[in-house]
């Protein structure tokens, strides 16, 4: 349908950064790039209204919604404890251990061929398909699927802390591996320090 092809195409605008925090666009620039009329468009930004991602403006358009303040530290919060949650639980069955190891390098290999091809998004993809493959592993579904929910925002935070620094791709590569060296060595203590250090290196700098 043309009105899940406006949204896709708009949400991928913003969580790309092509469209920033505070962006003005109208149904009329949407409509014209994807060559459709302005109905389906209305749609998609009444969709994008509701996940928070636009804030329509009567007559004049919708506005990208920046990231909150304090989102990004809950965010950063509910993922460290989910995923050393989940370390915990799949070093409880060691035998799972090695094709999660080998499913992680994999993603890291994934994420070493975007930085080369220079496509940061493809990089912000395949750093959240590392992140939740750890999550899937620990085998709670419960938590995977509250997991799931934050890949856009986490999407969009990566490109947010990795565009202005793309230096720091090497760097998440670097530590992604040692995250993978700690589940490989079933020591979930070693991943629980590492964890948080890697998250705030990458989108807490400073700190």
């Amino acid at each position: 349908m043309a009105a899940d092809r406006a949204y896709a195409a708009t949400k991928e605008l913003v969580l790309s950064g092509d469209l920033p925090g505070g962006h003005l666009l109208s149904e009329g620039d949407i409509a014209e790039r994807l060559g459709m009329s302005r109905t389906p468009v209305r749609e998609a930004f009444l969709r994008l209204q509701a996940e928070e991602l636009l804030q329509l403006i009567p007559k004049r358009g919708a506005v990208v919604v920046p990231v909150p303040a304090g989102e990004a530290d809950d965010v950063l919060d509910a993922r460290e404890a989910v995923e050393t949650a989940a370390v915990r639980r799949l070093l409880r069955r060691p035998g799972d251990v090695p094709a999660t190891v080998d499913r992680l390098r994999a993603a890291i290999e994934r994420q070493r061929e975007q930085a080369e091809a220079g496509d940061l998004a493809g990089v912000a993809d395949a750093d959240e398909a590392f992140h939740r493959t750890i999550v899937d592993a620990g085998g709670n579904r419960l938590t995977a699927r509250f997991y799931a929910g934050l890949a856009d925002r986490q999407r969009r935070m990566s490109m947010h802390a990795l565009a202005p620094r793309p230096q720091q791709v090497a760097v998440v590569l670097a530590e992604h591996a040692e995250l993978v060296d700690a589940i490989e060595a079933r020591d979930a203590d070693r991943f629980a320090v590492l964890l948080p250090a890697h998250l705030d290196g990458t989108h807490r700098p400073g700190r």
